[in-house]
């Protein structure tokens, strides 16, 4: 893997790149705020810093608790049928 420099300026399609993400993937996460990005000339700038902000374990161990309270949630509903 390439080294991500925190202080680097990335496209959308270097940025899928570096995370092996599908291009619809990213243009997800940006709608829905995941990757914080500037946009310039009608296309996203990602900092480095902000892609190390997702690969971070701490980011890591949060998205799987929430995946876990989630999922506890769903059985419940499904157990009360």
């Amino acid at each position: 893997m390439a080294e991500i420099k925190p202080n680097e300026v990335y496209t959308t399609e270097e940025t899928r790149a570096l995370l092996k993400i599908s291009s619809s993937t990213i243009k997800r996460m940006l709608k829905k705020g995941l990757i914080q990005a500037n946009k310039v000339g009608g296309q996203y700038r990602i900092l480095g810093k902000e892609i190390l902000r997702l690969v971070s374990p701490s980011l890591e161990q949060k998205a799987g608790r929430k995946y876990m309270a989630v999922k506890r949630r769903v059985i419940k509903t499904i157990n009360k049928w």
